[in-house]
């Protein structure tokens, strides 16, 4: 396992950069790598824990072998619980954790590298802007981005209506192929107060203007296209979108 043995972030903003890369990790191996995941969590395999890496890479592994490890060790036997639950609330719980374990990695490093009050809370409050892992899992941080888009854009409905309305036979995106149009018609600046707080489906990460996404026609959570890996070309030929995860449970028996 490479998980921060041989890297040390020692500033508050390289302890951030790691809990993002974590982050960014944990939330694919549950949402766009969640059937890859539910494979590997065997429950016939030995006690298995989710580790997400700074290159956001993830993997399911034993958990470290030296007492006390080199690092926090993430929740231990997540897949003994895989076939006792519903799908989702396991999902869920194994989010729960992931949350736990990425705060205790970053107060790690902020201990050990002598972090005062001062840059305790800058970390926190850093951490504290992004959605957790469970709220991206379970759509919670969807939902509160909906509530705050529908007081913050109530003037804007007609825009908001205009850029969500797909007719059936198109999928829902918004591209930067697009631009021009919009500045033409005066609607860049509505489109990026309308999605400026929506939040990528996979990643978890903000709107930005400048990026491609789509929106899933089934769970309605938009995605950038390169966490989804859909190019703005290829969406102009999907009828109907389907996300990895919603793809995922129609398959599944």
């Amino acid at each position: 396992m490479d998980g921060g043995a041989s890297y040390n972030p020692r500033t508050v903003e390289e302890v951030f950069r790691d809990f993002k890369g974590r982050r960014a990790a944990m939330i694919k191996a549950l949402t766009t790598d969640v059937e890859e995941f539910y494979k590997q969590c065997d429950p016939e395999k030995e006690n298995l824990c989710l580790y997400g890496y700074p290159s956001e890479q993830w993997e399911v592994n034993l958990p470290a072998e030296e007492v006390p490890p080199e690092l926090p060790e993430p929740a231990l036997g997540i897949n003994f619980a895989r076939d006792g639950m519903q799908e989702k609330d396991w999902l869920s719980l194994v989010a729960v954790h992931s949350d736990a374990w990425l705060l205790a990695v970053a107060f790690y490093f902020g201990a050990r590298f002598g972090f005062d009050k001062v840059d305790r809370k800058r970390l926190f409050n850093m951490i504290n802007d992004l959605p957790t892992i469970f709220e991206v899992v379970t759509g919670v941080a969807k939902k509160q981005t909906k509530e705050k888009l529908s007081v913050s854009n109530h003037s804007g409905n007609k825009s908001k209506s205009n850029s969500k309305r797909g007719s059936e036979s198109q999928p829902k995106y918004s591209k930067t192929a697009a631009a021009k149009d919009e500045v033409e018609d005066g609607m860049e600046e509505e489109d990026e107060e309308e999605h400026g707080e929506t939040l990528c489906g996979a990643c978890g990460e903000n709107y930005a203007a400048d990026e491609f996404w789509i929106c899933c026609d089934i769970c309605e959570k938009w995605f950038h296209g390169k966490c989804v890996k859909i190019t703005p070309a290829r969406a102009e030929h999907i009828k109907q979108y389907k996300c990895p995860s919603c793809s995922n449970k129609r398959a599944r028996p």
